[in-house]
């Protein structure tokens, strides 16, 4: 059988709970007509880039499915129906993926970055009176650069 990936969209002012219901149901479609849902990730809600049916942000889920083609047809089908759902995407693909998908390793990523960055992380100077002063500059320059004096040598 061939292999899908699949997101679906679902408006923001909808629980959790009704999530999760909805996969559930998009699940038990795609095994009532002889397939498998590898994996369900719950990526939690997002902002959108723009807006889709008056909505700024989405639930959004992935299932890795291996299933007949009418199988995705009908969850998609049965997905169009319902006014919870904003957009759906079915990709064929050669494999799934092992382990988490990368929206999920993302998260993992900042939240490492942002232990480790502290506050305003690593973009720089917040404002011209953060900068240090150009005879400031200047002199730390003159004291790193210094050579050994000849004596020395």
């Amino acid at each position: 059988m061939p292999l899908y990936e699949h997101i679906f969209m679902t408006r923001q002012d909808v629980s959790g709970q009704q999530v999760d219901a909805l996969t559930e149901q998009f699940k038990s479609v795609i095994e009532q007509n002889g397939g498998t849902v590898a994996k369900v990730e719950n990526w939690g809600l997002k902002s959108l880039a723009y807006r889709v049916r008056k909505n700024r942000k989405a639930y959004f889920t992935l299932m890795n499915i291996d299933a007949p083609p009418a199988a995705v047809a009908e969850m998609e089908r049965q997905e169009r129906l319902n006014e919870d759902v904003l957009r759906a995407l079915t990709l064929k693909v050669d494999e799934h993926e092992e382990g988490p998908s990368v929206m999920m390793q993302k998260r993992d990523r900042d939240d490492r970055r942002d232990d480790r960055r502290g506050r305003f992380g690593d973009r720089g100077f917040r404002s011209d009176r953060d900068r240090p002063k150009r005879e400031d500059a200047e002199e730390a320059r003159e004291t790193t650069t210094a050579s050994p004096s000849e004596g020395d040598a």
